[in-house]
């Protein structure tokens, strides 16, 4: 019923930026906390930034000063703008929301996983 698609990797240099875009579509009632987590090579998911309905944004060590998640609860979409990039951002990132969806007659929630965008930085 919902879905969550993610745009914006690709390769890049390190120093360089990029722009990470995630839309959320579907049968949505709305949405709470949307994130955006990361897989890089051999190693586990995990969290990088995460920014509630009304705003207030939670970040990794790691990206802290370098990355800022924002949203457009209009539009249903969250971004993460990612700065100052090193090769050790290389990753899989994941756009998730935490969502209130229409199903029957009823309103439910789910925790919603889009399908990743690839992020390679060069050296």
């Amino acid at each position: 019923q919902v879905q969550l698609v993610e745009s914006g990797g690709g390769l890049v240099q390190a120093g360089g930026s990029l722009r990470l875009s995630c839309v959320a579509s579907g049968s949505i009632a709305s949405i709470n906390a949307m994130g955006w987590h990361r897989q890089g090579p051999g190693k586990q998911r995990e969290l990088v930034a995460t920014i509630t309905s009304g705003g207030s944004t939670n970040y990794a060590d790691s990206v802290k000063g370098r990355f800022t998640v924002s949203r457009d609860n209009g539009k249903n979409m969250v971004y993460l703008q990612m700065s100052s990039l090193k090769p050790e951002d290389t990753a899989v990132y994941y756009c998730a929301g935490d969502i209130l969806y229409y199903s029957g007659r009823g309103v439910y929630s789910k925790n919603y996983w889009g399908q990743g965008t690839q992020v390679t930085v060069s050296s």
